[in-house]
């Protein structure tokens, strides 16, 4: 090897080491921090020819921004007080008299979840209709969404995607009615968002137009119940403790007990329901047996001047009067008794000897 061909190597070699490009590199290449925190880049030439030039700019070509400060060298960019516009990529460049190296590093900003629910509550929806809530979601990293009712901790079942989660309500009873909860979370914190359900609508109120009736026993009974509320209630009736009376109609808020016997007294409900709930109105039913005597003898013999001693039985419905009279309205010796008997006592000798017919009756309730 000539000294020429030595000479033009050791020329390229030395290019070679003292002509490169500039080579960086930076830390942190990611950081993640919340808002109003501060972080710092820094840039370091790894290798190339000096001198280097150091500089720093946005990846998207928008100003630093006022908060970003570099130190004097530029080798260090620091955001203090950090904002939502501050997110993104940051390239540090240098220059030599060779060319340029570029190395980008890149700010994360992590957002605690926040929530929005549409519509806003309360809302009132008539029952039997469905009602569809969207909940809307930011924070980084991502957060999970979920729908639950307020004072349950079960998920709803809702269509998700990414930032928002959708639920169909269908509010059939009070019950469905109530506060749903959208909720976010993720490792920066929990954020919920709420919407309140209310049924429309009127509570039912049932009222009957009488609360006790009496009949006896064979007539017919008729019942009247009224019930206000939205939506309508529908009315039905019922007895308490027992079956209605086989020969009843019902028709909306009437009843009608035909052809009553001692057994259909007691206590008959009407009953009001509609998606709010129900109420009840009550009527007290008691059927009397009309009343009608009978006598433990149709006759009876006595000799003159022995006592003479009449029975006679009521039955019906209490409480009955007793009457004694005698067939022909011959006046009766003054006699005694109670509420169940009435006694009849006549001299043998001052009637002369002649058969006499006493007639017992009786009157229930002043039927």
């Amino acid at each position: 090897m000539n000294v020429q061909t030595a000479a033009l190597i050791l020329s390229a070699v030395l290019h070679t080491v003292w002509g490169q490009n500039p080579v960086l590199s930076v830390r942190p290449r990611t950081a993640a921090v919340k808002l109003g925190e501060t972080v710092s880049f820094h840039c370091r030439v790894t290798s190339g020819s000096q001198p280097v030039q150091l500089e720093w700019k946005r990846s998207n070509n928008q100003p630093l921004g006022d908060n970003v400060k570099l130190g004097p060298d530029g080798a260090v960019l620091t955001i203090a007080n950090v904002r939502l516009s501050n997110q993104g990529g940051y390239r540090c460049i240098a220059t030599n008299a060779q060319g340029k190296g570029t190395i980008t590093a890149t700010l994360t900003i992590r957002q605690p979840p926040k929530v929005r629910v549409t519509p806003s509550g309360p809302l009132s929806v008539r029952a039997g209709e469905s009602v569809s809530l969207e909940c809307s979601v930011t924070g980084k990293p991502r957060p999970s969404i979920s729908w639950i009712k307020q004072g349950s901790e079960t998920a709803l079942v809702s269509t998700t995607t990414d930032a928002t989660a959708s639920l169909q309500v269908r509010v059939m009873s009070a019950e469905d009615a109530g506060t749903f909860v959208c909720r976010a979370q993720s490792r920066e914190g929990t954020a919920e968002g709420r919407v309140e359900l209310r049924l429309e609508g009127g509570f039912p109120q049932a009222s009957v137009t009488e609360t006790d009736l009496t009949a006896v026993e064979g007539q017919s009974v008729t019942m009247h119940c009224h019930a206000t509320g939205s939506p309508t209630p529908d009315i039905s009736w019922s007895k308490l403790r027992a079956p209605l009376p086989w020969q009843h109609r019902a028709s909306g808020g009437i009843l009608i007990l035909n052809n009553v016997g001692r057994q259909d007294s007691g206590q008959y409900i009407c009953n009001a329901t509609n998606a709010l709930g129900f109420s009840e109105a009550y009527v007290q039913l008691e059927v009397d047996s009309p009343p009608y005597a009978t006598t433990l003898t149709d006759e009876t013999v006595a000799r003159p001047g022995e006592a003479l001693r009449l029975q006679c039985l009521a039955h019906g419905t209490h409480p009955i009067r007793f009457r004694w009279t005698r067939v022909g309205g011959a006046s009766m010796s003054p006699g005694g008794g109670d509420h169940q008997r009435r006694r009849a006592e006549d001299r043998a000798a001052e009637s002369n000897g002649q058969r006499h017919v006493q007639v017992c009756g009786d009157q229930s309730r002043g039927l």
